[in-house]
């Protein structure tokens, strides 16, 4: 088997893989008809930032209970439970866009709820992954679930355009309840031994032991402070914004918007490849420096919002997102103890999350209050300032592998 593609030959990864390929094909659609079937409900940015909003509240307010039950319950039974919980929302978000029925205030119910479920599905897979595979093969494995979802994201967004457009964004949900269905018992076939948490439950205990493995790593705090600020900046400016734009500036469009968020995943794609064969030795650097590359597709978003620029942007920004995601996962999972991962991971994405929410409400607000131009290009620089400034933390900076980690053919 290639060195790429050697965590095949691991068996629980395989069938984790195949569940989760199909779960990112099917739903690669959804986020782009969900905001534009809000934006027919209601076309006002403040409503699509409502919908976010609760979407991320909800697994901001769940996501450090998911870390300690994905910890001490089966990781594999946790995402299928939680897939249960988003077959019923997502199919009721379908059946309320058929009907005609569909309002504000129940997607952004359905939302709260989808969002809870992520809260439990995220830190369980970060958990399991490690489990899947072997310390030389956890960059490869990565990368290829990256390939997967980049992959997917070419062809998604320009297909839920073309859907959008045509028959109305409901089709696009009925796809991904369908997926779902198929990877609950392809999950099943993952055969790992029970957790190693033992000693009797305590929700205050096992968050307390995770909050002490997360803050006794300056590296960890320190990325986490940067992207409190940086998904802020993207989820109101990109995911708010850059619909809003696309719907009322005939210079990008529907379809266009499709093509960039797509040319995002193409530069997803080809890093992917090129990380599934050579490693990281410098993760943390080499991944902050890639973050940074998204202040240009933010900037040419404000300032001249045509399909070909502003796709160019985008790829690169996708590239040096990848970059820099492949190599935090593998930072957490090569330095964080597994049995406590998820309870690690949990306190990851509470911090990375928990400024979402005000910003999509502030962009939502400002862009019909204040020039676009003016908020994206400002959004931009203050982007690439507090990326590259995470730099400045030793630990950060001097992050390398974990010793086996790269294997000798490398």
């Amino acid at each position: 088997m290639s060195r790429g593609l050697a965590a095949l030959g691991d068996r629980n990864f395989r069938w984790f893989f195949l569940a989760r390929a199909i779960t990112l094909i099917t739903g690669s659609m959804s986020s782009i008809a969900l905001a534009f079937a809000v934006l027919a409900i209601d076309n006002h940015p403040e409503s699509l930032s409502y919908v976010l909003a609760a979407f991320t509240i909800a697994n901001i307010v769940f996501v450090l209970f998911g870390g300690v039950v994905a910890d001490r319950l089966p990781r594999a039974l946790v995402i299928q439970v939680c897939y249960v919980l988003d077959i019923l929302s997502i199919g009721t978000v379908a059946v309320l866009l058929f009907t005609g029925t569909a309002s504000i205030p129940a997607m952004v119910a359905l939302a709260a709820v989808n969002g809870a479920s992520t809260a439990f599905v995220l830190p369980a897979m970060q958990g399991l992954i490690p489990r899947l595979t072997t310390p030389a093969h956890l960059q490869q494995a990565n990368a290829m679930l990256s390939f997967v979802r980049s992959a997917v994201t070419i062809g998604g967004p320009v297909i839920a355009g073309v859907l959008v457009a045509t028959v109305g964004p409901a089709w696009a949900m009925v796809v991904q309840v369908v997926g779902w269905l198929a990877a609950i018992p392809i999950l099943a076939m993952v055969k790992l031994p029970p957790p190693s948490g033992s000693g009797e439950f305590s929700l205050f205990a096992d968050l307390r032991t995770g909050w002490t493995e997360f803050w006794s790593r300056s590296w960890l705090w320190t990325i986490v402070l940067a992207f409190m600020i940086m998904n802020a900046i993207h989820v109101g400016a990109w995911g708010v914004v850059g619909p809003y734009i696309a719907k009322n500036d005939d210079r990008l469009g529907i379809s266009g918007w499709g093509w960039v968020v797509s040319a995002e995943g193409l530069g997803v794609l080809l890093m992917t490849l090129i990380l599934m064969r050579f490693p990281l030795r410098r993760p943390l650097r080499l991944g902050m420096v890639g973050m940074a590359v998204f202040a240009i597709p933010l900037t040419v978003l404000g300032v001249h919002p045509v399909v070909v620029l502003l796709a160019i942007a985008a790829f690169l920004a996708g590239a040096g997102g990848e970059i820099f995601s492949t190599g935090w996962s593998v930072a957490m999972m090569e330095n964080i103890p597994g049995d406590k991962l998820s309870r690690v991971s949990s306190y990851d994405m509470l911090g990375s999350f928990v400024v979402m929410p005000v910003g999509t409400l502030i962009y939502g607000w400002l862009i019909t209050r204040a020039d676009p131009a003016t908020v994206l290009v400002t959004s931009g620089i203050l982007y690439a300032v507090i990326a590259l400034s995470a730099l400045a933390v030793p630990s950060v900076w001097r992050m390398g592998r974990a010793d086996g980690a790269i294997a000798p053919h490398s």
